[in-house]
């Protein structure tokens, strides 16, 4: 006997049990418990990436077990993220906004500014912005964004008025009084005031015990509590939130806002995306369209968004 004919079924006795539970995750994630769950629900497409080892064993050894062990999760996959990746339908924008966290160690705020302004959006929510580097993008943004709010490390410009500019408290109870990454104004646009929000949660990590999130779930307790007490009806949140919309942590956030399913416009990291973690969330507005610009000299990609009423 070959010793292909002895492999062959060990790996697929194997394989099965893989491709059940690589199934049942794409399927529900929520059922994966704890800070592992955040951290599969992060980067729950590449799940996929077990596919295509099914499919090559399914091509060697040609039989029905083996063919049914990779179409199971193939079919799961393509199920829960075709929607992600069919073109969006064309719609009339009423606002374009723009959001990135620009690096607070970024080289070149100029190069960067003419990337994002080439997006020609009405609003740009920026993180990491440093008293260093804050001139340079002020000036560079004045003449076609005359209206501007920083409030400790993120910052707003705006083709339109804005009012009512003040720090957002967002901050976990073990941060010190200098952390501020918060920023709430009105912008007085053509469609009326809309409320602008530009945060950037606390970073996770991911280790041995799934994410490290605790800090960032403190984070978005705080503003999904924000949200909860706006009283405008229009919403535009801007932010670097450190993980993608279908992270759980995310949820007093989400159970106010939404936004439009584009998983695959990863923004970090930008040498490499794996996921999108800036965000564009909105209130009584649809978002019709998200998109990654060029890389900066940022570690996150910009991203744009194209919003209608």
């Amino acid at each position: 006997m070959r010793r292909a004919d002895i492999i062959g079924p060990v790996l697929i006795r194997a394989a099965v049990p893989v491709a059940v539970l690589a199934t049942v995750v794409l399927a529900f994630p929520s059922l994966v418990p704890g800070s592992y769950g955040s951290l599969v629900e992060t980067f729950h497409p590449w799940l996929g990436l077990i596919i295509p080892l099914l499919l090559a064993l399914a091509a060697w050894q040609r039989t029905p077990v083996a063919l049914l062990t990779a179409l199971l999760p193939l079919a799961t996959w393509a199920v829960v993220f075709a929607g992600h990746i069919l073109p969006a339908q064309g719609r009339d924008t009423g606002l374009i906004a723009v959001q990135h966290n620009v690096s607070d160690e970024n080289p070149d705020p100029a190069a960067t500014v003419r990337t994002l302004i080439a997006a020609n959006p009405d609003l740009i929510g920026l993180e990491e912005i440093t008293p260093a580097a804050y001139p340079a993008y002020a000036t560079a943004l004045a003449p076609r964004f005359p209206h501007h709010s920083v409030q400790g490390t993120v910052a707003i410009w705006s083709r339109h008025p804005l009012s009512e500019a003040r720090p957002l408290n967002i901050r976990p109870p073990a941060f010190g009084a200098d952390w501020n990454r918060g920023l709430r104004a009105v912008a007085h646009t053509p469609h009326g005031e809309v409320a602008i929000y530009v945060v950037h949660l606390p970073s996770v990590r991911p280790g041995l015990g799934g994410l490290d999130c605790v800090r960032r779930n403190e984070s978005a307790i705080l503003l999904g509590t924000a949200l909860a007490a706006e009283p405008l009806e229009r919403v535009v949140l801007l932010g670097d939130l450190n993980s993608t919309v279908d992270d759980r942590g995310l949820d007093p956030v989400l159970s106010h806002l939404h936004t439009v399913d584009s998983t695959f416009e990863f923004s970090w990291p930008a040498a490499f995306p794996l996921a999108r973690i800036d965000q564009v969330l909105t209130r009584s507005f649809s978002v019709a369209q998200i998109q990654t610009l060029p890389r900066t000299g940022s570690d996150h990609l910009p991203i744009v968004a194209r919003l209608t009423l």
